[in-house]
Parts: C-alpha cells; sequence; structure tokens
C-alpha cells in the first residue's frame, strides 16, 4: 500500500550540454544528446521512492518509443504505476534542456500526454487511493486538473502540498486548501508580486503568501538555500556549497526529500534541511532522475551539515 501519492508529468528529456546558450538566430554547437527521463511529477516520485517511501504516481505517456520506456523505468524504481496509462495515439511529453558551460539550464517543453489528463478523472482516483494520506501535485499538468485534485484531497483529510511550478497566478485561489506551498524565487515573485532579489526579500515575499491563506510556504533559492516561513516562524537553512554540474531535478530533489520526511512526522525545518542536502547532492549529477539521491547519501550529508 502506497504512502504518498503524486499527480503530475511525466516527460522524457532531451538534454545537450553547450559551451553557452545561442542567442536568437545563432546556432551553437553542443554535445552528445542525452536522453534522461523526467518530468517533475516522475521526478518527485522518483525521489521520494529513493528516499524510502511507498509512492503512487498518476500520469499520462503516450503509445511511441518514450511512453512505455518510462513507465517501465517508474516501475523498477518500485513506483506504482497502476493509474499511468500508456494513451494510444498520442506523443509523449517532452523536455528540451540545454545546459551550459555553468550547469544553468533551459528548458522548453512539450506537454503531450500530459495536457490529456481530465478532471474527471479524479474522484475516482482519490477513491482508490483512499489509504494515502499525503498528495504532491506540480502545474505541469491542465490546471483544472490540479484544482480538482487540491480540492478533492483536501476534502478527503489529505496533507496536500503544491509545488507551483511553473508558476500561474491561479494557483492564488487554491492557497486555503494547500498545507505546504513550494516555490522558488522566480514562481515566489509572480504569486506574490514582490520582487526577490536576496533572503530578505524572499522573506518578504513568503510572509505575504502565507497571509493570503497559505499555512507554510518554502521558496528554494539556489545558492542563497532555502527559506521556511511557517506559523509565523521564519527559518533560513542556507545552501551546502558543492559543484554544480547541472541544475536540473534540483528542485525535484528538495522536494522529493522534503515530502519523505514530513511523511515521517519530523518538524518541517528538519524536512527542509533534508530537502537542502538532496538539493545539493543533485546539482553534482547529470540529469534529473540520474541525479536524485538515495535515502542513506541524504543522511550521510545531512549528518555532516546539521549534526545528526
Amino acid at each position: 500500500m502506497s504512502e504518498l501519492g503524486v499527480i503530475g508529468s511525466i516527460n522524457m528529456d532531451l538534454v545537450v550540454r553547450a559551451p553557452r546558450f545561442p542567442k536568437p538566430g545563432e546556432t551553437v554547437s553542443g554535445g552528445e544528446l542525452q536522453m534522461v527521463p523526467g518530468g517533475k511529477g516522475a521526478n518527485q516520485a522518483v525521489a521520494m521512492a529513493r528516499m524510502g517511501r511507498r509512492t503512487a504516481l498518476f500520469g499520462r505517456v503516450g503509445d511511441d518509443v518514450f511512453g512505455p520506456r518510462l513507465r517501465e523505468n517508474l516501475q523498477e524504481e518500485g513506483i506504482d504505476v497502476a493509474r499511468v496509462e500508456i494513451l494510444p495515439g498520442v506523443a509523449t511529453g517532452v523536455a528540451l534542456i540545454v545546459l551550459d558551460e555553468h550547469g544553468q539550464n533551459t528548458i522548453v517543453s512539450s506537454h503531450g500526454a500530459n495536457d490529456a489528463m481530465k478532471e474527471d478523472e479524479i474522484p475516482a482516483l482519490l477513491e482508490d487511493w483512499s489509504a494515502i494520506q499525503l498528495v504532491v501535485m506540480q502545474m505541469e499538468l491542465p490546471l483544472d486538473v490540479v484544482e480538482a485534485a487540491i480540492r478533492g484531497a483536501k476534502a478527503r483529510g489529505m496533507q496536500v502540498i503544491l509545488n507551483a511550478a511553473p508558476a500561474d497566478v491561479r494557483a492564488r485561489d487554491w492557497f486555503s486548501d494547500i498545507d505546504v506551498l513550494i516555490v522558488n524565487e522566480t514562481e515566489a515573485e509572480l504569486l506574490s508580486g514582490l520582487e526577490v532579489a536576496d533572503v530578505a526579500s524572499a522573506t518578504a515575499a513568503g510572509k505575504a503568501l502565507c497571509a493570503e491563506g497559505c499555512e507554510s510556504v518554502i521558496l528554494t533559492l539556489g545558492p542563497d538555500g532555502a527559506l521556511l516561513i511557517d506559523g509565523g516562524q521564519v527559518q533560513h537553512v542556507p545552501a551546502i556549497e558543492v559543484e554544480v554540474v547541472d541544475t536540473t531535478g534540483a528542485g525535484d530533489a528538495f522536494v522529493g526529500a522534503f515530502t519523505a520526511m514530513r511523511a515521517e512526522g519530523v518538524s518541517n525545518l528538519t524536512a527542509v534541511r533534508h530537502g537542502v542536502c538532496a538539493g545539493a547532492l543533485a546539482v553534482g549529477v547529470l540529469g534529473a532522475q540520474a541525479s536524485l539521491p538515495s535515502r542513506s547519501a541524504v543522511e550521510r550529508l545531512y549528518d555532516e551539515e546539521f549534526g545528526g
């Protein structure tokens, strides 16, 4: 029986390294093309499974060359894929990712089968997941589906974590039904209307989001670590200095580790610290799912940085 549920996207990431990002109209020679399983929903489910939590995923792939391969990969990770359907005649979601020499990325996604999910599927899904107490969502799906899932899960007494990525102002309408909102700087700016340039301005944005109804808000700040606004208290967890190879998937590593630890009943601060450790480990490896760390690796780094 699964403990955690993820409703989200499943993609194949097509990744190319280049010395720099091309300017408009320019061609830049890159390295070898790599095909890496991705999609925020799939990534976060894998991150939770590697943290030792029994996880179920609801998503869609196409019947092309990518779809069955992605579903099989998820199953090999120990994820319950009973609600991951292969749709005939539909393309699987694809993300085109360019990495520069510093490990920063630009991403263009084609949603494909992810956009075939319908809000009227949610009630039956949540009925199947009646034993699951915590559900995680992102915003790479049709927003009607995300809203139906948030409302339905909350009505059933489930905890709801929303990683509002990519952000849309419509998420503001759901704040009262969200237990934990996780956003990066760009997403926090869009949802709060406040500029985020440093820890101080991130604190102001996080407090504004809490004031609009979120119970807890977490801002992931890249090299500045993460910020937790919880019950009126603000706590900053600095980043861990590591060599950056590829930032793709670091946010998903954070969400997965945070969620797994919250499900174990630890404090949000302890869970955030585990998330920061997972994100630090993820940026040292190329690819999204390939970079997601094991529970033992996260715990070792946690012990080193936070003293056990």
